[in-house]
């Protein structure tokens, strides 16, 4: 099976954006990245700090409502269709929600063949990272580290405390290519 669609997995600050763009350089096919921070940032202003939409507390707790809900769905939708329509995609996702998370991105992208993948990183390594990164309220690294990965199952698992994002992508892109990498 050559997947259409690589699904990562991982709290904030674990790496995954950085193995996406990995990916996008190492495998021999072009790969649409979609990230569900870019996904956030197209919130209007009326759905941040939002019951409706999204909201994050000073100690990192994240919050989703109803109207987030309803647009994510749709933003799965679309990114499945991209995928439908030809397009290899490459997902970098928080499953918040843990195996409900996978499960609502099962029915989207329901008769395509996805690699599902799991990005680990301790949770002390991925709160550094996002003190470093200075736009994240401290504590949401801490508190994603393994929430994000509660009754959630991987074709396929890396850890990021002390496997640079490249080295990553490679593992990654020898299961999509086979060891030949075509």
């Amino acid at each position: 099976m050559t997947p259409q669609v690589i699904v990562l997995n991982g709290g904030s600050s674990s790496g995954k954006s950085g193995i996406v763009r990995c990916l996008q350089a190492v495998l021999p096919e072009p790969w649409l990245a979609f990230a569900i921070d870019t996904f956030v940032d197209q919130l209007p202003a009326s759905l941040r700090d939002s019951l409706a939409g999204i909201g994050i507390a000073p100690d990192g707790e994240v919050s989703v409502g109803a109207e987030f809900r309803r647009l994510e769905a749709a933003w799965r939708a679309g990114v499945a269709s991209t995928a439908r329509a030809g397009a290899r995609v490459l997902v970098d996702d928080v499953f918040l929600g843990g195996a409900g998370s996978q499960d609502r991105w099962r029915t989207a992208l329901d008769g395509l063949d996805v690699l599902w993948v799991g990005v680990h990183c301790a949770s002390a390594t991925a709160a550094a990272r996002e003190l470093t990164r200075g736009d994240r309220p401290p504590g949401m690294a801490e508190k994603q580290a393994t929430l994000v990965h509660q009754g959630v199952t991987y074709d396929l698992e890396v850890d990021t405390t002390h496997t640079e994002a490249l080295d990553c992508a490679r593992t990654i892109a020898r299961t999509v290519t086979g060891p030949d990498g075509r």
